[in-house]
């Protein structure tokens, strides 16, 4: 899995936006214990107090669960994943409408790319 990181946000906001998507996508499904910040670390290449911190976002939110000694977990609030993964879809929807507004795509003609598009 490659990490390919952007200089427009921090480091561990685009590894906790990683794991998010994994979250919600079912790469690790509710109650499966996600990989160590030491294995994440290595992976991703960067400090592990990065990698701590993108873990510490996603236990705020819930999606991620601490078992002291054991690691962490995803969990197992199927309600609460499926609001992360609508409130993921939402926000992309309003970035693609965003940015398809400041190239001066209206609403149909976005509709119709995407119609377009929808066999790729």
């Amino acid at each position: 899995m490659s990490w390919d990181f952007n200089s427009r946000e921090a480091i561990f906001v685009q590894i906790a936006n990683r794991l998010r998507c994994d979250i919600v996508c079912g790469k690790y499904p509710p109650d499966s214990q996600i990989p160590t910040v030491r294995q994440l670390a290595e992976n991703a290449a960067v400090n592990p107090n990065t990698v701590q911190k993108a873990l510490a976002c996603l236990e705020d939110e819930g999606l991620l669960c601490a078992h002291t000694t054991v690691g962490r977990f995803v969990t197992s609030d199927v309600k609460l994943i499926s609001a992360a993964k609508e409130k993921m879809r939402r926000d992309a929807v309003h970035r693609i409408v965003g940015e398809a507004s400041a190239l001066g795509i209206s609403r149909d003609e976005l509709i119709k790319y995407i119609k377009e598009d929808s066999d790729v």
